[in-house]
């Protein structure tokens, strides 16, 4: 068996790693259904039929488990968006490409609730909206950063600030669309996702595309 080839976990492994999804799983429940600050530890021992003890031997605070849940609620997108963000000779198609694929996952039902929970706690707890930037956003940010950076020193992007390009690209995917959504606008057809997408990145590329 090569060395680099992972080992199976043995038994005792693979249920302390199923009950620790399953504590995830239920905690995203409650915080989605309650809010951060109305959902406890306890509550979510309740629900899991253990003790807290057993609880606390996972995630020893609330916040510690907040996280768990950021990092399994983002993790598949986070790695779809690396796969999407690799230098490209196209960058028209590449921009729309993340950003096709962002707008659609900002548009899901989950990905929404979580966005109005961290908007409603954060103001009465900062340290959770830092945690959520630090887990969600921050690395999607860093990603494109990095690949704005290649753009320009490829020349498909004028000579820009490359987080500049990242925040503005960023922007333009959570205005419109996405806000009208948050306050109460019915959740849009594929279609109008396309839609958008393409003129988000008409705009972009208006605004960054290398100069004639």
């Amino acid at each position: 068996m090569p060395q680099s080839a992972k080992k199976a976990p043995g038994k005792r492994e693979a249920r302390k790693i199923d009950r620790r999804e399953a504590i995830v799983e239920v905690a995203k429940r409650q915080f989605l259904d309650n809010g951060y600050a109305a959902t406890s530890m306890s509550a979510i021992a309740a629900e899991l039929g253990g003790s807290k003890a057993t609880l606390w031997s996972y995630f020893p605070n609330k916040e510690d488990l907040f996280a768990a849940v950021l990092d399994e609620a983002t993790a598949a997108y986070r790695q779809q968006f690396a796969d999407l963000l690799r230098p490209s000779k196209d960058m028209p198609s590449a921009v729309l490409q993340f950003t096709r694929s962002f707008m659609a996952k900002l548009t899901l039902p989950e990905p929404l609730r979580l966005h109005r929970l961290i908007v409603a706690e954060s103001g009465r707890n900062p340290e959770l909206g830092q945690l959520f930037f630090e887990r969600a956003p921050g690395p999607t940010l860093a990603m494109l950063r990095d690949f704005m950076a290649d753009g320009m020193a490829s020349g498909q992007l004028r000579q820009a600030d490359p987080q500049l390009a990242a925040d503005a690209l960023t922007s333009l995917c959570l205005g419109g669309m996405h806000r009208r959504i948050l306050w109460g606008a019915p959740p849009p057809e594929p279609a109008a996702v396309e839609t958008e997408a393409r003129n988000v990145t008409d705009i972009f590329m208006a605004a960054f595309g290398p100069r004639p």
